[in-house]
């Protein structure tokens, strides 16, 4: 599950057990990502408030497809494989387009966004995004002006700045403590975009 030790499920008592309970989806599975910060319960309560915050709230106006797949690119970047599994199960999910998913996940494996399904103002956000993982103070003001070009307004661009700076701590938090997919049901998310109190996965 990790490299460090966690506290399962079974075991939890007090603030640990009433957060176990906000994430966990059925059969009170808890994502190992959350369970790798059971020693350390407060820093599991601000992982799963910027996740939810930045991914999964009504306040966001470009679609949840989307920032998942800017997701999955970040964590591709990342080497990341823990979250590549976990985001593309939610963004081929949000698509409903397998055979559109698919294509966007060959394009990102082969850092590739030229050959993905994806319109100019899209492949301009990933291009961010990338530069953002890779060599983020290469960026500067004349990249910003890039993505209004692209047609992005200044809160979308606040978007695709947090989605993509979450995902680089999520990818960190994932390979530096060795979590793994062992026993986690792939893909679920906190879906409720209406309610930002609602943390549960399904």
């Amino acid at each position: 599950m990790s490299w460090i030790d966690v506290v399962p499920y079974a075991a939890a008592k007090g603030k640990l057990k009433k957060l176990y309970d906000r994430v966990k989806g059925p059969d009170d599975n808890v994502d190992n990502i959350m369970m790798a910060h059971s020693l350390r319960p407060h820093s599991m309560e601000g992982h799963m408030a910027i996740y939810k915050y930045v991914l999964h709230h009504s306040g966001n106006t470009l679609p949840k497809w989307f920032l998942e797949c800017l997701g999955v690119w970040v964590s591709s970047l990342n080497d990341c494989a823990y979250c590549v599994e976990h985001h593309f199960a939610g963004m081929k999910r949000l698509l409903a387009d397998d055979t559109r998913a698919e294509a966007l996940r060959a394009a990102i494996e082969k850092r590739d966004m030229a050959q993905a399904p994806l319109d100019a103002r899209e492949v301009a956000a990933m291009a961010y995004a990338r530069v953002l993982t890779d060599a983020p103070a290469r960026l500067g003001v004349g990249d910003i002006a890039a993505l209004r070009e692209a047609g992005f307004d200044d809160g979308e661009i606040l978007e695709i700045n947090q989605v993509s700076a979450y995902f680089s701590y999520a990818n960190r938090t994932v390979l530096g403590l060795g979590v793994n997919t062992q026993g986690d049901i792939i893909g679920l998310s906190p879906n409720n975009s209406d309610d930002p109190d609602d943390w549960s996965h399904r």
